[in-house]
């Protein structure tokens, strides 16, 4: 056995066994149940995100119907007003979700959320959507970060 290997494996547990669940608010989830949000890195909340960098999103959920596609529709609420943050994956049958999605099945789906350089740094809530091919939300969930340097 390869122990390169090994320990890239065993790093990847620890760090996922020290990561903390994101405390999100449900914002509208009508055809699925989120069950946890995890950010990585996020040693505390709310997220700290560095310009610059990227992080990964892994969203827990069952969906309530049968869809052949999912779209993510991510947005920074600024002032209760919604500003577009891209990521670089949408679709998220190309994000960790194997479709088409069935009712009552549990679903992992995984994104980056990039902080771009010129994002100012403020504290703000995430809003994060994952449409089925009805545009009704599998999940909707709202999360607090803070963008630093």
């Amino acid at each position: 056995m390869d122990y390169r290997v090994l320990g890239v494996v065993l790093l990847s547990f620890l760090a996922y066994t020290n990561a903390e669940q994101v405390k999100f608010v449900d914002c509208g989830s009508v055809q699925g149940k989120v069950a946890e949000v995890d950010i990585q890195p996020c040693p505390s909340q709310p997220c700290q995100l560095h310009k610059g960098q990227s992080y990964s999103v892994n969203v827990t959920f069952t969906s309530n119907v049968e869809s052949k596609t999912s779209a993510a529709v991510v947005h920074g609420m600024v002032a209760g007003i919604p500003v577009p943050f891209p990521i670089p994956q949408p679709d998220g049958c190309k994000s960790g979700i194997q479709c088409p999605i069935e009712p009552q099945k549990l679903y992992s789906y995984i994104n980056q959320l990039p902080v771009k350089a010129e994002y100012p740094a403020i504290k703000l809530v995430v809003e994060w959507e994952l449409r089925d091919d009805s545009s009704k939300d599998l999940f909707c969930i709202k999360f607090p970060v803070q963008i630093v340097n």
